[in-house]
């Protein structure tokens, strides 16, 4: 039986990663900080029904000490690296935080990793964010990054020191620059969550209108169920190596906000309501990513459209909604 080491194993990625690799019968182990809400941070390894079958074990990214323990006493096969103050927004009003767990944190699990065990392979998750003003129309592995806010910034410093211990020490160390990829798991702050949520209750009557910023700004969206899997094909390979995730699909906010009400019978344009609060210091405009690579190699491509994506959103919102208690 393999033994998977994951941090962040309690956001989205972690969850649906639990959820692959106990399909493929690993030990899966997950690293959580200390917190006073303990029995409250697993709730989406409870929505996959998974939470009596993973182990979960006290660490922090910030403490390398705690880190060098928890790989000394798993000795795991493989280590996932999914932790990070992930919320572009946040990362201009905790700067500080952003660079020590985002990109300091990164350096911390290599040290582990090679102090007890460099034989391991690791995985660490990057960014398309670290694209940001695009210096190509498809960014694959060779486009130059342009990051454009400080989350960006310390994941482009997680993906360099990533190569930079793959070359200098030999360890199987792989990124993943995957584009946004989302879920019923992802987290209420994200703009794609925002929106199902909202138009799940806007529809029960719950609310009346979604704030947004830029709505005209275009991502590449996939599926997180979809996404790591390509994590875990990237560390079965015998040699190491950076692999772009993305659908080559890119798609407008607005049009994601279509697809969302036109699920549910409602138009958008009696809902939406434009706010400059929601505009980014620096924006980045367009992602569209260029998985060519991971296609060849990893014979990896996704397997859920956006709409289907969409769709499964709302009807997941539309029953926590109506699980909350909230209608009368």
């Amino acid at each position: 039986m393999k033994r998977a080491l994951i941090t962040g194993i309690t956001g989205q990625d972690g969850a649906y990663l639990s959820q692959l690799l106990l399909s493929k019968g690993y030990e899966v182990i997950g690293i959580i900080r200390r917190s006073s809400h303990r029995g409250v941070e697993d709730h989406r390894l409870r929505w996959l029904g998974i939470a009596d079958r993973v182990t979960l074990i006290d660490g922090d990214l910030a403490d390398l000490s705690s880190l060098v323990r928890v790989v000394k006493d798993v000795r795991p096969d493989e280590i996932y690296n999914l932790a990070a103050q992930s919320f572009v927004a946040s990362s201009w009003r905790q700067p500080v935080l952003t660079g020590n767990i985002t990109a300091i944190g990164v350096t911390n699990v290599l040290e582990a990793m090679r102090a007890e065990a460099p034989n391991m392979r690791f995985y660490q998750a990057s960014s398309s964010e670290m694209f940001g003003k695009i210096q190509e129309p498809a960014q694959s592995e060779t486009t130059p990054f342009y990051p454009r806010s400080p989350y960006a910034v310390a994941k482009l410093y997680g993906h360099w020191i990533t190569v930079n211990y793959r070359e200098s020490f030999g360890l199987h160390a792989s990124s993943g620059i995957l584009f946004n990829h989302e879920s019923p798991l992802r987290g209420i702050e994200f703009v794609t969550r925002k929106v199902t949520d909202s138009v799940a209750r806007i529809k029960l009557g719950l609310q009346q209108e979604l704030r947004l910023g830029n709505i005209d700004a275009k991502r590449d969206w996939g599926h997180a169920r979809d996404y790591v899997e390509a994590m875990w094909l990237m560390l079965q390979q015998d040699q190491p190596d950076d692999y772009v995730i993305a659908t080559g699909v890119s798609t407008t906010v607005r049009d994601m906000c279509r697809i969302a009400f036109e699920h549910v019978g409602l138009e958008m344009n009696d809902h939406v309501v434009i706010d400059p609060a929601f505009y980014r210091p620096a924006e980045v405009d367009v992602l569209l990513g260029n998985p060519a690579k991971a296609r060849a190699k990893l014979g990896w491509a996704p397997k859920t459209t956006l709409k289907e994506m969409i769709v499964e959103m709302v009807e997941a919102d539309l029953k926590r909604v109506h699980a909350s208690g909230l209608l009368s």
